[in-house]
């Protein structure tokens, strides 16, 4: 019957063709290829706790006085929104830990796609004819920053109101358009009522919506093209090796989004986040110290709190400090980021689609340049924490602060020279991973090169003919010695005598 239904539905809708081709659609094996799903599934984890929280919170800075389950600020004045939260929090059956789940997955969330971003990055995935996604990948980026942001200053306590008042005071920064960006998002001057239902209708629709969209062009060009896949035995330009869609692969990717639910669960129970209540209401006169905002903005708040006091004048035009650390470098961090499959093709002249992907040792260059601009911003990352550093080593902020400033220009120089030398010694000692590179190839790569092809034709032989591989001698000494012994243990219980009464 059920058959007879199925071929009743494809006479009258057609898709049976496309149907097998799907299921019979290969996918890589390797695990570096679930990164990108990790992220999907933290955005479908995200949009159903985020359903959840939006049935209970309030998306208004109206005064309120608060009345809940949290005696601290029973009967304070706070705003609906803060009030809502707290509520949620303390007075809604699992709403303190659908708070915490949301938020951890939207630090796991963004984690993901910097970390799939990076090994697309470094295996040349980018390259002709990817660039399209590799575009969409990094406006994704761009969009799960900004949301996390948004989501993260909805509660309107004292931190997220301090982070408002610094992206208040970027946006004016900007020379011309600053204010009327900062009215457009803000809804007026600083301390607009309007800001937290302008980012409430931003967090929950416009981003979330615009996300969906390229998520599924993303995937839609992925299965277009076939996915890329690591050199190995049987792997070409033309083929993918790996496992089918049904039953295989789908299996292991239901098995992985109960496992990205089951992670980010068990970090919204046990480890808290965000806990609003301690922070209290936003005031405008008081600041939230030391505090940092979510790992993903770090980098923005250490470039500010580095950055020189610079302040210039251009066509008439005052351009304040805030200006160079939170607006030119993120805009041309991110313009880098868009170009780079384009300056890459430029620059080596490598025009030609490419299917398998590269080791980072087959590519110095774009290795050493990689890391070298991720210690950048690691160290970026650690200077929003001048404040927090300069309390534990108990030295003056003034000092943790020029330590930072010398260190995020020589650190990611020393960082590419050295992984520029070793990549490419690696590359010409043959070796199969770095702790088995011989030291001169660091020295003189060429030579080991020429040595290692030289003695290549003898040592194959002799390990065809088992005279010099000690591995195999030694299994099988190992071979022979266990049964050996195992035919002496035989013998023995054979002829063991039964005891005399």
């Amino acid at each position: 019957m059920i058959r007879r239904l199925v071929s009743w539905l494809d006479d009258r809708l057609g898709g049976s063709s496309f149907a097998a081709e799907a299921l019979n659609k290969v996918f890589p094996d390797h695990w570096a290829f679930l990164l990108g799903e990790i992220a999907l599934y933290c955005f479908t984890v995200l949009v159903l706790t985020g359903t959840f929280l939006t049935f209970f919170f309030t998306a208004s800075t109206a005064p309120t006085v608060y009345r809940g389950a949290y005696a601290p600020l029973n009967g304070a004045h706070v705003s609906s929104a803060y009030a809502s939260v707290v509520r949620l929090s303390f007075d809604v059956r699992a709403g303190l830990v659908m708070r915490q789940i949301h938020h951890w997955t939207a630090v796991v969330f963004v984690a993901a796609i910097v970390a799939h971003l990076c090994r697309i990055f470094f295996t040349g995935a980018f390259r002709r004819p990817r660039e399209i996604n590799w575009v969409i990948g990094v406006v994704l980026l761009i969009l799960a920053i900004f949301n996390g942001f948004t989501g993260y200053s909805l509660p309107d306590d004292l931190l997220s109101g301090t982070g408002l008042r610094i992206a208040y005071s970027i946006a004016i920064s900007i020379p011309v358009i600053g204010t009327w960006i900062a009215f457009l998002l803000f809804g007026g001057p600083y301390g607009s009522p309007g800001i937290i239902g302008r980012l409430f209708v931003i967090h929950i629709l416009f981003i979330p919506a615009l996300i969906g969209a390229l998520l599924g062009a993303h995937l839609g060009i992925v299965w277009r093209q076939k996915h890329s896949q690591f050199p190995g035995p049987g792997r070409l330009e033309g083929n993918v090796v790996g496992e089918k869609l049904w039953p295989t692969y789908a299996a292991k990717s239901m098995g992985l989004f109960f496992g990205v639910a089951a992670v980010v669960s068990a970090l919204g129970g046990l480890l808290q986040i965000n806990p609003v209540w301690q922070y209290g209401p936003y005031v405008v006169s008081q600041v939230s110290s030391p505090a940092q905002p979510d790992w993903y903005l770090g980098w923005l708040e250490g470039a500010l709190r580095i950055f020189p006091a610079w302040e210039t004048r251009v066509f008439g035009f005052e351009i304040p400090n805030a200006f160079f650390p939170a607006v030119l470098l993120p805009g041309i961090t991110f313009t880098l980021l868009f170009a780079w499959p384009f300056i890459e093709s430029w620059a080596t002249g490598d025009h030609l689609p490419h299917h398998l992907l590269d080791r980072p040792r087959d590519r110095p260059v774009r290795t050493a340049l990689g890391l070298a601009t991720l210690t950048f911003y690691t160290v970026l990352l650690a200077a929003g924490s001048n404040d927090l550093l300069a309390k534990w080593f108990q030295a003056p902020v003034e000092v943790i602060t020029w330590t930072f400033r010398v260190l995020v220009i020589v650190l990611p120089l020393v960082v590419g020279f050295v992984v520029y030398r070793l990549m490419k010694a690696l590359k010409a000692s043959g070796a199969a991973r770095l702790s088995r590179m011989p030291a001169r190839a660091l020295s003189d790569p060429a030579a080991v090169r020429a040595r290692l092809a030289a003695h290549a034709p003898a040592a194959a032989a002799a390990t065809a003919d088992g005279a010099l591989d000690a591995r195999r001698i030694a299994r099988w000494v190992a071979v022979g010695a266990g049964m050996g012994a195992l035919v002496g243990g035989i013998e023995r219980l054979l002829h063991r005598r039964p005891p005399e009464e």
